[in-house]
């Protein structure tokens, strides 16, 4: 098989009432902990980079271990720009071999995101590429994105429709109160979903694929065996999953999760070298910390996702 684009995973997402996982990708490990586990349940997968895990791994390095994951599985796979800056690092990125690219330009002027999103779609289109573009910004921090909850703010509804027709965008990232990191709310802070927001853009732009970003859970037990194994990070309250499966089952095509990955992998990493201090080959403690991340990818795709058997 060959790398795909996310337009016809999206289409049978929507019209199947599940939401494909998108998920972040900076070494061997995660890639082949996401991909086993996408080949074993069937379901098709998204795998993302953003601008840290290029500089971290580099552009050509990932590329390779993709192309690996492709031609050991037969389930279809898409590689995707996570939160692209500018339109010169999505067109590196489609020169690259990337089969979706999103440009955001949240942080811009309404025209000025619109202007911004429309070049690159243009550009993308051309060569194949679907494009995501982004209204309202999450709060929280994601390798470059760095947000305030000050700066935050919701997607306003009004704008989505010119918004899509003048850029041509394929798909929409939407802010309803999801955020990016692992540590979310405050002490207290209840997590809430502004289905309302989703429900009133998913009328304005009938059958078109929605985006929820910042979609980790951070499972609490990730955080107490961290602790328990020399770690010192603070409680976290994430997104609860039965929010995320209900958004799954709407117009959300796309789900971004990351921290949940870093957490399970961490975890499994202390506790592999908690419990064997003597061990210094890399594959000793990188086995476990695979498995963890297959495991972690496997319970979204059946029990929030909603995509296993879905390829």
């Amino acid at each position: 098989m060959s790398l795909t684009t996310t337009k016809k995973m999206f289409q049978k997402a929507y019209e199947g009432g599940y939401a494909i996982g998108a998920f972040n990708v900076n070494n061997m490990e995660i890639v082949q902990g996401i991909t086993e586990a996408a080949q074993e349940l069937g379901s098709p997968v998204i795998l993302q980079v953003s601008a840290g895990a290029r500089k971290y791994a580099s552009h050509t390095y990932l590329m390779k271990l993709v192309e690996a994951a492709v031609a050991d599985t037969d389930v279809s796979i898409a590689l995707h720009l996570d939160h692209g800056a500018d339109y010169e690092i999505c067109k590196s990125c489609i020169d690259g071999g990337f089969t979706s690219v999103m440009i955001d330009g949240s942080h811009h002027s309404f025209a000025d995101n619109i202007s911004l999103t429309k070049k690159v779609v243009e550009y993308a289109h051309s060569k194949g590429v679907t494009v995501e573009g982004e209204l309202g910004q999450l709060a929280g921090i994601e390798d470059d994105v760095n947000v305030s909850a000050e700066n935050a703010s919701y997607t306003q509804p009004e704008q989505v429709e010119e918004f899509v027709n003048k850029t041509g965008v394929d798909s929409l990232a939407i802010a309803i109160g999801t955020s990016h990191g692992a540590f979310k709310f405050k002490p207290g802070q209840k997590p809430e979903l502004r289905f309302d927001i989703l429900e009133e853009v998913s009328k304005r732009l009938p059958n078109f694929p929605i985006v929820l970003h910042g979609a980790s859970s951070v499972p609490q037990q990730f955080l107490e065996e961290i602790n328990q194994f020399g770690g010192n990070m603070p409680g976290a309250i994430g997104i609860p999953e039965d929010m995320l499966r209900q958004a799954a089952k709407s117009a959300v095509c796309k789900i971004n999760i990351d921290s949940d990955i870093r957490m399970a992998m961490t975890a499994a990493i202390r506790k592999h070298l908690f419990e064997h201090p003597d061990h210094f080959d890399p594959r000793q403690y990188l086995l476990p910390a695979r498995q963890a991340v297959k495991d972690m990818v496997s319970h979204k795709m059946r029990n929030v996702l909603g995509c296993e058997g879905k390829e």
